[in-house]
């Protein structure tokens, strides 16, 4: 082991730091696509538990297979191109859905010490990328020369944006609390237990953002782009094999990304919630299991699991909504929650309330 760090030291700085941020790349990245791969079988334990069903359990041990053999269909299935399609936009399309949901985590920490890249600008870096997503939709619409797809993608665009407005207003709120566009100050700034996170103070804007986040992933009960009666299956009609599978990896990535944002936004991401509760103080001083009082990754993952959960629960509980109850709910209803939570915020940090006493 000696040797192993005496090879390290003697590396050059900057083959040091490429070679620490290709390895967290690669452990974040990997940790996202089997997070994925195993969404796609809990959602169908879970849809299935609350149906009655049994749900995947042939492939493997209680199904756990899958995935895995959803992956390797998609895989060996022959992929087709329109005749009269754009080629070139047709097969980067998927990519631009997918690579903008994965760069995101770029900046997105894991623990207090963990993060690929922490930038003070990371809040407008999520942003950006979040904002990229719907390009790839468009361009899968377009390229195709189909009229479904090219309908299915204008109405996914057009909520998108919607909805992206609404989540861009929420986290001005957001913004305003924690006093900073880095995602770990954001977390450090609801460190001391659950009543100092942000879902309390700024619940409206809690309940704006999640319900926006489903509806940006184009999930049930706001998937109108896929609605099968209307229109097919949406802006991905013509795509098969792994360029369907790629959008498939999109929208699981996008909802696992949401609900880590959710969490570090309004629950304190790897805080742990028994913070501040001196009574407990001892259960840090036990190794393996600390982190319960000391916050950590676990914290953050069961956070994530839950609003994973929850995606899973909308499915298998709501109806699809109409087009035009979407639309409405975005414009009419959630841009002026927020302004309206914006300017009670204004007040409270005038008088120094909640998060801004101190």
């Amino acid at each position: 082991m000696s040797a192993i760090l005496e090879a390290w030291n003697a590396l050059p700085p900057t083959v040091q730091y490429v070679s620490t941020v290709t390895f967290k790349i690669g452990l974040v990245t990997i940790g996202v696509i089997l997070t994925v791969a195993f969404s796609t079988y809990f959602e169908r334990k879970v849809i299935g538990s609350m149906q009655s069903r049994v749900g995947p359990n042939r492939v493997g041990p209680m199904g756990l297979g899958q995935p895995f053999a959803d992956v390797i269909k998609l895989l060996v299935k022959e992929i087709v191109v329109p005749a009269e399609s754009n080629r070139f936009l047709f097969v980067i399309a998927p990519l631009l859905s997918l690579i903008p949901a994965l760069a995101a985590w770029a900046v997105i920490p894991l623990d207090d010490t963990f993060v690929i890249a922490d930038i003070n600008a990371g809040l407008l870096y999520v942003l950006a990328l979040t904002s990229v997503g719907v390009y790839g939709v468009i361009l899968a619409g377009w390229a195709t020369n189909s009229k479904y797809a090219f309908l299915g993608a204008m109405r996914s665009a057009a909520q998108i944006v919607a909805y992206e407005i609404a989540m861009g207003f929420a986290l001005v709120g957001v913004l305003m609390a924690a006093g900073s566009l880095n995602l770990g100050d954001i977390v450090r700034a609801q460190e001391g237990g659950v009543w100092n996170w942000f879902l309390i103070w700024l619940f409206p804007l809690f309940v704006v953002y999640w319900i926006s986040g489903v509806a940006e992933t184009n999930r049930a009960p706001f998937d109108v782009a896929e609605g099968e009666s209307e229109i097919v299956a949406g802006f991905h009609v013509e795509y098969s094999g792994v360029a369907f599978a790629i959008f498939f990896l999109a929208e699981y990535a996008n909802m696992v990304l949401i609900s880590a944002l959710t969490a570090i936004f309004f629950l304190g991401g790897w805080a742990s919630p028994f913070e501040g509760l001196t009574f407990l103080a001892f259960i840090g001083e036990i190794p393996g299991i600390g982190w319960i009082y000391n916050g950590g990754f676990p914290w953050l993952f069961l956070k994530i699991a839950f609003f994973m959960y929850t995606f899973f629960w909308m499915r298998a509980t709501f109806p699809r909504y109409r087009y035009d109850q979407i639309m409405r709910l975005g414009w009419k209803v959630f841009i002026p929650v927020t302004i309206v939570w914006i300017a009670v915020e204004a007040v409270l940090a005038w008088f120094k309330i909640g998060p801004w006493a101190a």
